[in-house]
């Protein structure tokens, strides 16, 4: 049974009961089983009287058939053809048993949902049908009784003696009753009650959720309000990242054929953290990303910026795709020891004021539809076994609805790069704040502050001495510069100086104290804050506190505790404290959330720190407090305990440290699993130690080296938290190592940073090695452009190395340096800046976004290969054939609609056009591309292509089409090609269709 008889059917069911109730009232029994022609024959007097009645309930079942028709085309073809059979027979079924009298439609107010309910409710159900069957039956029952109910108000009463009259006012009543059939809302599986109301809904979500994330807590307290909040679309800063699965590029590739990928991956072969581009650019291409991040790096504040400027339609550059998108922010750790939420529930945390009134499954519809921005935070705060449970839930997401587009934040501990591989997710890795980056936040963050006005320490117009002052120390002590790589950190620093005029910490552990001091007592208590003054506890008392909630969540492995709970801890703490009056947990606790500024309830009814970190720190304080160093030893393998270990290393004194420090390297000894991992583990605790006994310094010397030199691409960053103490550990010369171990040593130098760094990397130049020299060229981001220039690069062979340019501080140096080959990977919005560059034969310019005028880009009389692209449209592509020398000329065009001022000069043999859509028309520049050797267009997606606008080359590669589809075209012609490359190309199933006449076909 096809999707039309069953509407047929189903239209004559509906209007069949509608002409039983007009006609007969209360049926007798041997009326419900008549057709409607007999039933019209036995009710209605006279033939013309009988036929004029039939046609009207004919409409009225046409105009059923209408609404239902679509409906089952749509969602029948799942279904068997005996299953399709026992669902409509189940339904006309049940419409011929049921009482739909009038006296049953007036005791239902003429409710439709009602109606269904009290019928459903006395039928016996269905026998035989499985979950989807039923489901089907569900909803195509309701439908109909809406029609029927829709119709029956429609109708005037009836009188059989005034047959006459009626059937004079109801001329019109089939086109009438299809009106108003028309006028309900369409209908599915996915949308049960319609879908008029879900743009009403989306309106309303969005401004939620552009007011309620676009806000930020700065680390400042004020006496009338929870935090110091200013809006999140001021106070970001786009951060760096970079892809943690890399492809290599094969030897010599780029002079061969070109291996230009469509979505030209900028991260590809980035040689690990910290040499990456902007997050947005990386997040522009793939549609599934898990990124990962340290503590404090900035992911959350990401996903929230995400979310902000989705809801608000302001994505541009390299995310202006997004627009339109609706984002759906999930923070996994509201569902520890719960069920990870369905659809329906995926915004009770942002919008959950409203979800009351959203249309049922309009969360489904967004993401089948494609229209979702699915942003789940915080994989690394569950349990292990809760993470496995994540993993098979994203994976049931996405095959329930894969065109959903979704980013996955999580630490690297909890989620390694290959986590969601399967799922075929790219890793993308947030990196320290390089210090031009670093300077950009102090910069914003001095700006958003602005709002806060009288709530600040100082003056506003004072802000910008405050500003300059703190870069100014950030530049002078580079060991600040390391401190601040977060913008956790960052932010600090900049509340610190701004608080306590210029007065820095030196370390993590003082940077954390101070903090913690601020937020919880001293900014109330300076400030005579009531509820400061009126209470009992004092600082000490406060952080004893906390020191024991952050003990318990942690020693329980949880970020997150109820408020009951976390009050019945702070009732036990304080009865054991016989200075205080106090006794009532729960008030002394929602104190501590409300004023402290290092407790929050998330969500109603929970609790937890505002950030991990801070949890981590009063953890540690408290484990040496209570000596808890044996629990600290036992789980030092594991990835959720090295930070509080670290920090419990620095709160310990000298027999516990010593104790820590041995318990784990005793561990490393004679577990040779965890060996790496705790040898590192003692090493870093160095970071936070004051001293360290004669015997214990030199037994971590020795577990330093067996740690050197780094060889896996994940030891730079682990070795490089150690500090500047690692560099005198760093060989002076690379010559005795591996290529491997070389690379790996220059990146974990350069990620220590810093003068004593320079120095180091400075004696390195002498190495050779290709992939030696490009990682001292990639270092190059994490110093001052111009002492790194002098020091290092100005010194190594550039011949033939592609030097990776990423702000305007790096291109100025490069006249000097006289590299042949630039890659900018930076929006360079002024193209006349390029005139600074030397003369060079390679320039990418792969970041541009925007208007592009080529008319203002210098010529290069050197240059042979010049590449244009991501997200510009470029005008006055006539500038290319001024370029004499050039050989090879890629561009991607997807959007620089208008191709017709194309010009190439006659040393262009070698052309790329990539982005090439359905819509592009390469007629326009025809004239230009005759007379290549080799052609090359690739596509996103499996688009369509018409050949026959090409000119004839004698060599086309073709990257992403639909090949099977141009074959079947109707004015189909042979390429005129001597050679003929697809990769990647949707082909026909039968290869012997490629034996074109002349042509030589390979498949990639």
């Amino acid at each position: 049974m096809v999707g039309e008889t069953a509407a047929l059917r189903l239209g004559s069911t509906v209007a069949k009961a509608a002409a039983q109730m007009w006609l007969g009232g209360k049926r007798r029994e041997q009326e419900r089983r008549m057709d409607m022609a007999e039933l019209i024959r036995v009710r209605v007097s006279g033939l013309r009287f009988q036929r004029g009645v039939e046609r009207q309930f004919d409409e009225m079942a046409d105009a059923v058939y209408d609404r239902l028709a679509p409906f089952l085309e749509r969602e029948f073809p799942g279904l068997e053809e005996n299953s399709r059979q026992a669902v409509i027979d189940a339904v006309c079924d049940t419409f011929a048993a049921a009482d739909l009298s009038d006296e049953a439609i007036l005791a239902a107010d003429a409710r439709p949902a009602e109606i269904v309910r009290r019928l459903t409710g006395a039928a016996r159900p269905p026998v035989g049908l499985g979950e989807a069957e039923t489901r089907l039956y569900e909803v195509l029952f309701a439908e109909c009784v809406e029609y029927y109910v829709r119709i029956v108000r429609g109708l005037p009463v009836f009188e059989e003696r005034a047959l006459s009259e009626l059937l004079t006012r109801t001329t019109s009543l089939g086109a009438e009753i299809a009106r108003v059939l028309q006028r309900l809302p369409d209908r599915s599986l996915f949308a049960p009650e319609g879908t008029d109301r879900d743009g009403e809904f989306r309106r309303r979500y969005l401004e939620l959720v552009s007011t309620t994330l676009d806000e930020v807590e700065l680390f400042r307290r004020t006496s009338d309000r929870a935090g110091a909040q200013v809006r999140l679309s001021v106070a970001y800063v786009s951060l760096r990242a970079t892809g943690d699965e890399t492809r290599a590029r094969r030897e010599g590739a780029r002079r061969a054929l070109p291996l230009l990928r469509p979505d030209m991956s900028d991260w590809e072969n980035s040689g690990g953290e910290g040499a990456g581009m902007r997050v947005e650019a990386a997040l522009g291409g793939p549609t599934r990303v898990l990124l990962r991040g340290e503590a404090g790096s900035g992911k959350t504040t990401l996903l929230r910026w995400l979310a902000v400027t989705a809801a608000r339609g302001a994505f541009s550059g390299e995310l202006a795709d997004w627009n339109g998108l609706t984002p759906v922010f999930v923070k996994l750790r509201e569902y520890s020891g719960r069920a990870l939420p369905a659809p329906e529930a995926m915004l009770d945390s942002v919008a959950g004021q409203i979800t009351g009134v959203m249309p049922k499954a309009w969360v489904e519809r967004q993401l089948t539809d494609g229209r979702a921005l699915l942003l789940i935070d915080g994989v690394d705060e569950l349990l292990d076994a809760e993470r496995r449970g994540v993993r098979e839930w994203l994976r049931k997401l996405l095959a329930a609805y894969p065109d959903v587009r979704m980013v996955v934040t999580s630490r690297p501990a909890a989620a390694g790069a290959d986590w969601l591989r399967r799922e075929r997710f790219t890793a993308l890795h947030l990196d320290r704040m390089t210090p031009p980056d670093l300077a950009a936040f102090v910069r914003q963050w001095h700006q958003a502050v602005r709002e806060l006005g009288e709530e600040l320490p100082c003056p506003v117009d004072e802000l910008p001495r405050y500003e300059q002052s703190l870069l100014n120390s950030l530049k002078d002590r580079p060991h600040l510069q390391s401190l601040a790589g977060t913008p956790l950190l960052a932010a600090m620093l900049c509340a610190m100086h701004l608080n306590r005029g210029s007065q820095l910490p030196r370390d993590r552990m003082e940077l954390y104290r101070n903090a913690l001091h601020t937020l919880v007592h001293e900014r109330d208590a300076d400030r005579n804050v009531p509820s400061a003054l009126d209470s009992g506890l004092s600082l000490g008392d406060k952080v004893v506190l906390l020191r024991d909630l952050a003990w318990r969540l942690s020693d329980n492995n949880r970020s997150e505790i109820s408020l009951e709970q976390a009050a019945v801890h702070v009732g036990r703490k304080l009865a054991g404290m016989r200075h205080l009056d106090e006794e009532d947990g729960r008030a002394v606790l929602e104190s501590l959330r409300d004023r402290s500024g290092v407790l929050r309830s998330p969500t109603l009814g929970r609790l937890d720190f505002v950030h991990r970190t801070f949890q981590e720190y009063l953890a540690a304080e408290e484990a040496a407090e209570e000596d808890r160093i044996g629990n600290l030893i036992e789980r030092a393998h594991l990835d959720l305990w090295r930070e509080t270990i670290i920090m419990a290393a620095g709160h310990a004194n000298r027999p516990q440290r010593e104790e820590l420090l041995s318990g784990i390297l005793d561990r490393a000894a004679t577990e040779p699993r965890h060996a790496r991992k705790l040898r590192l583990l003692a090493a870093s605790c160095q970071e936070t130690v004051p001293e360290l006994t004669e015997e214990l310094a030199r037994r971590i010397d020795t577990a330093v080296e067996a740690l050197l030199p780094p060889r896996r691409q994940s030891d730079p960053a682990r070795l490089a938290a150690l500090g500047t103490s690692l560099l005198r550990k760093m060989p002076r010369s690379l010559t005795e190592l591996t290529e491997k171990a070389a690379v790996e040593t220059v990146r974990t130098v350069a990620l220590i940073g810093g003068r004593e760094a320079l120095e180091l990397l400075s004696g390195y130049v002498g190495d050779e090695r290709n992939t030696v020299v490009g990682q001292l060229i990639e270092s190059w981001t994490y110093f001052d452009p111009e002492a790194y220039a002098d020091a290092v690069l100005s010194h190594v062979c550039l011949v033939n190395q592609e030097v990776i340019v990423k702000h305007l501080g790096q291109l100025r140096p490069l006249g000097r340096l006289s590299p042949n080959r630039v890659d900018i990977r930076f929006p360079l919005n002024d193209l006349s800046a390029l005139r600074m560059l030397p003369p060079i034969t390679d320039l990418s310019l792969w970041s541009l976004t925007g208007e592009v005028d080529l008319s203002l880009m210098p010529v290069i009389p050197s240059l042979e290969w010049l590449l244009l692209g991501y997200e510009a449209e470029f005008t006055n592509l006539d500038v290319v054939a001024l370029f004499p020398s050039l050989r090879h000329f890629g561009i991607h065009v997807r959007r620089t609609p208008d191709l017709s001022s194309l010009r190439l000069g006659e040393a262009t043999c070698y052309v790329y056009l990539m982005g090439v859509q359905s819509s592009t028309d390469l007629t326009q520049c025809r004239g230009a591309l005759s007379g290549r050797r080799r052609l090359y267009l690739s596509t996103h997606g499996s688009s369509p292509l018409n050949l026959n606008a090409l000119p004839a080359v004698p060599t086309l590669h073709l990257d992403g089409f639909d090949i099977a589809g141009w074959l079947e075209t109707p004015d189909f012609n042979p390429p005129a090609v001597q050679r003929l490359i697809l990769e990647s190309c949707r082909l026909p199933d039968d290869k012997g269709a490629l034996d074109f006449p002349g042509v030589e076909v390979r498949i990639t």
